[in-house]
């Protein structure tokens, strides 16, 4: 079951955001959901114009230096780009 929210925004906001939403393929209601979900899950409201890692990528990121310190799923380096290209290809 869906409902309704009104707020109230600056119009420029709700251009602006309108618009980068479209840029991503998106629509402003698609944009909002994302944000209420997040807050949910998190319990936490980042106001900020740096990017922030989210919690999964920092487990991700953990894993990959597990894996470089014990030397595991590691291919490479690549003398060139053919020769990173020949072994993708042979996958």
């Amino acid at each position: 079951m869906q409902t309704v929210i009104h707020i109230k925004a600056d119009k420029e906001v709700k251009e602006n955001a309108a618009k980068t939403a479209r840029d991503l393929g998106l629509n402003l209601t698609d944009v909002i959901n994302a944000s209420l979900r997040n807050f949910i899950r998190t319990r936490e409201i980042i106001f900020s114009d740096t990017p922030q890692m989210t919690p999964e990528l920092e487990k991700l990121l953990d894993r990959v230096e597990e894996d470089i310190k014990h030397n595991r799923n590691i291919v490479g380096p690549f003398k060139s780009a053919k020769a990173a290209n020949e072994y993708l290809d042979s996958l």
